[in-house]
Parts: C-alpha cells; sequence; structure tokens
C-alpha cells in the first residue's frame, strides 16, 4: 500500500509540474497586466517570471525528470507482483517474468501520460491565466529551495545559448499582427461587435495611408480668383457648396488665402454684393506635404487648430485639399454616412461601377483581395489600371487580377474617371486576347 501511495503521490506532483510549466509559459500577459493593474499580486509574480524564465524552468525539468526516473523504479516494483500473479493465470512458460515486467512497464507509463501529462497540460492550456496565478508561490519556493541545482543547470543552458548566439531571455513585444489577431477572434467569438472590430481595423489603417488616398485632387479643387466679380463668385457657391475656398491670383498655385462661405453670405447679406477684399481673406494657410501618412495628418490638424489644409507636393505646387471630415470619414469607414457623390457604387452581385480616384485600399477590402501588384506604385484605382498597362487607358481597356475584370468604362482626356469591376465567375467567358487585355496576374 505504501508503495501505491507513492506512485500515487508522483503522478501528483508530475501533474503539478506539468501542469505549471504550460500555465505559466501559455498566460497572455495582455491579460495578465489588465489584472496586475486591478491589483493581483499573483499576476504581477506571474509577469516577473514570464521575464526571467530561466530558473523556473530549470526547476520544472529537475522536477520531472527525478519524478519521472523514481516513477520508473518503485512503479516496476510495485506492480511486477501483481502483474505476475495476472499472467500466471494464463500462462506458466519460461517468457512469464518478462511478460510481467512488460505489462507493469505499460501500466505505469500509461498512468503517468494520462494523469501527470496530458490531463493536467490540457487543463492548463484551457484557463491558463487561473492556474498561473493559483501555483505561481509554489513554483517560486521550489526554485529557490533547487537553487544551486536551478544556477548549475540554468548556466549551463546560458552558455549553450551564447554559443550558438540564441537570446537567453523572450523579449515580449506586441505587434499589430498580434492585436489584429485579438481582434478577429474576438469578433468570430461576439466578445467584440462587428462595427467595433471595423473602427478599430481603421485605426491602424491611419498609419499605412496617405494623404492623397482621401484628399479632394487638384483638378476637382474649386477655387476664386481674387479678381472674380460678384455673379461668378456666387454661382461657385451655389454649384459647389463647400464650407471653405481657396483664393488664388490668376492660378491654382498662386494661392492668396482662404476664405469661408459664411463670410461672403455676411457681405451678400449686408451688401447685396460678394468681393475678395485683401483684410477678409485668411492669410495663414495650413501646408501639408502630400507624403504624410493620415495619423501625421491628424497631429498636424490638431497642432494647428484648424479643420483646412492645402496639400503640396515635393516641388511646392498645390496637389489637394484635405479637411477634417475627409480624415474623419476614412477613420469611420461606413460606420457614419457622410455627405457626398460615393466612390463606389455595386451593380449587382458582381460588378462595382468605381471611381478613378478611389483608394486602392478601399477596394482591397470591399473586394477581399490581399495584395495588388507592385502596391508602392499608385493609391487609386486608376493608378492600377494605368500602371499594369503602362500607358493612360482607352475606353473599354481592361486588366484582370485576383479573379476580378477592371475595365474602363469613363475617360476624361487623361483621366480615367470611372472604372467597371465584374467578378469573373467563368473566365472561358472573356476573349482569351481582347484587343486591349493586359493581366494583372503576369
Amino acid at each position: 500500500m505504501s508503495d501505491l501511495l507513492g506512485i500515487s503521490l508522483l503522478i501528483l506532483f508530475g501533474a503539478l509540474f506539468a501542469m505549471s510549466e504550460i500555465a505559466i509559459a501559455a498566460a497572455r500577459k495582455i491579460k495578465l497586466r489588465v489584472m496586475a493593474d486591478e491589483g493581483s499580486k499573483n499576476a504581477n509574480a506571474v509577469l516577473k517570471l514570464q521575464e526571467q524564465p530561466g530558473g523556473f524552468f530549470a526547476m520544472i525539468q529537475i522536477a520531472l525528470n527525478a519524478i519521472a526516473i523514481l516513477g520508473g523504479i518503485i512503479g516496476e516494483q510495485t506492480l511486477t507482483p501483481y502483474t505476475s500473479e495476472l499472467v500466471s493465470l494464463v500462462y506458466t512458460g519460461d517468457l512469464a517474468g518478462q511478460i510481467s515486467f512488460l505489462l507493469s512497464f505499460l501500466i505505469i507509463t500509461s498512468l503517468f501520460i494520462l494523469f501527470a501529462d496530458l490531463l493536467p497540460k490540457r487543463i492548463a492550456m484551457i484557463m491558463p491565466e487561473t492556474v498561473a496565478l493559483r501555483v505561481v508561490n509554489l513554483m517560486n519556493w521550489l526554485t529557490l529551495a533547487l537553487t544551486p541545482f536551478v544556477i548549475l543547470f540554468n548556466g549551463i543552458s546560458n552558455i549553450v545559448l551564447r554559443i550558438f548566439k540564441l537570446p537567453t531571455q523572450r523579449e515580449e513585444i506586441v505587434t499589430t499582427e498580434d492585436i489584429v489577431a485579438v481582434m478577429e477572434a474576438g469578433a468570430q467569438d461576439g466578445s467584440l461587435q462587428q462595427q467595433e472590430y471595423r473602427l478599430i481595423g481603421n485605426v491602424f489603417e491611419l498609419e499605412a495611408r496617405t494623404l492623397p488616398t482621401v484628399m479632394t485632387t487638384r483638378e476637382s479643387i474649386v477655387f476664386f480668383d481674387v479678381n472674380e466679380d460678384s455673379e461668378r463668385i456666387c454661382s461657385k457657391i451655389l454649384a459647389h457648396p463647400h464650407n471653405q475656398f481657396l483664393v488664388c491670383d490668376g492660378q491654382l498655385d498662386k494661392l492668396v488665402g482662404t476664405i469661408e462661405s459664411k463670410v461672403i453670405l455676411k457681405q451678400i447679406l449686408e451688401t447685396g454684393k460678394a468681393h475678395l477684399n485683401p483684410d477678409i481673406l485668411t492669410k495663414e494657410v495650413v501646408y501639408l506635404p502630400e507624403t504624410l501618412t493620415l495619423s501625421e495628418a491628424l497631429n498636424a490638424f490638431k497642432s494647428a487648430s484648424t479643420q483646412f489644409a492645402v496639400v503640396v507636393n515635393e516641388y511646392a505646387l498645390i496637389v489637394g485639399v484635405v479637411t477634417i471630415k475627409d480624415l474623419m470619414s476614412c477613420f469611420m469607414g461606413d460606420l457614419v454616412q457622410f455627405d457626398g457623390e460615393e466612390q463606389i457604387v455595386k451593380r449587382d452581385a458582381n460588378s462595382w461601377l468605381v471611381d478613378g480616384a478611389t483608394p486602392i485600399v478601399d477596394l482591397m477590402k470591399l473586394l477581399e483581395i490581399d495584395e495588388f501588384p507592385d502596391e508602392s506604385q499608385y493609391e487609386t484605382t486608376a493608378g492600377f489600371i494605368i500602371y499594369m498597362m503602362k500607358r493612360i487607358p482607352k475606353r473599354a481597356d481592361f486588366v484582370t487580377h485576383a479573379g476580378y475584370k477592371f475595365e474602363a468604362v469613363d475617360i476624361d482626356g487623361i483621366r480615367v474617371d470611372q472604372l467597371l469591376i465584374t467578378r469573373l465567375l467563368d473566365e472561358t467567358l472573356i476573349d482569351p486576347k481582347p484587343q486591349h487585355q493586359t493581366d494583372a496576374n503576369t
């Protein structure tokens, strides 16, 4: 009975150490930090153990190997007499001793695998933080008790790691990919609402997208000439009811200042006419380089305390204008509808009419395309088809990519105004050698 009790204790201690090893290693730092901030001392202890795991794992391996050796010795001596009696009931030949030994070995090994290894590790993987918090103090005490052995074996393992130029400690860096993976898991599990998931995803895109993907481009800018008469000023405001306008001297790149439409409205109400006197213009214009990311642009707006900025290129030419509303529409995505013409119009289940200025990142999300060829070479849908064809496309020119056909349907001079994107349900329906086809996959 004492031997059977010894085996039971060895299995119990083996389960404890196996469970502790997995739980400490698998416990999530993000969750532990939350518990630590709420005042959990054990969570702090687990975090410290994860930062310096060498001594802990050395102690675990010493304990597990000692238990395995003792289990083999005691188990064989304890079970062999019983297995011999069982074997003798059916066989009494020369191999009876070997069969009894093999049977006792299989029994003791199965017990240790099932109850000292498999089940404890599965429990620890299911709830690692709960188990880690319960065993961390005991593991620290045992590590301290076995300090001489821990120092010896941990020191030897560190020397081996340094010889092979491997790190001796784990660097825990939470990357964007880690956060996205957690969000996806939360969205699939239901703990994170779909709109929350999309909103957080849009936040990460602020650092990846640049101003040209959201700005009003140069050819679409409506501006006043400083010498324009009242009638033309009023007609422009009626046709393009913006909040703020650029005021230039003859051409767009000779910027004089900006003016708000409410200032012009006040003039009309007071005098009956609109005029662009220099004293009513805002001379302090915020300029932003076109290379800024949306995140950097938000910081620039915050510092300048303005909601309107002019985007310039490296040659100091105006390439567009951008507002806080433009940045917010990118950030909020389709969660909030802003006034204005939609860039993507769904025609049916397999086709979309897309503005040429639509950012390629918006198209990737809509069509669930992982990547486009040489994405760094262009930013818009029009830029994609121009890059792939190596020329300005003509009407009905198209390229195919990732199971979709991108066809130019509206060309204004050298500008690609609109494209028709169609999902290719059956590629055999397309003429294999159309006059203007370019395959993006080639």
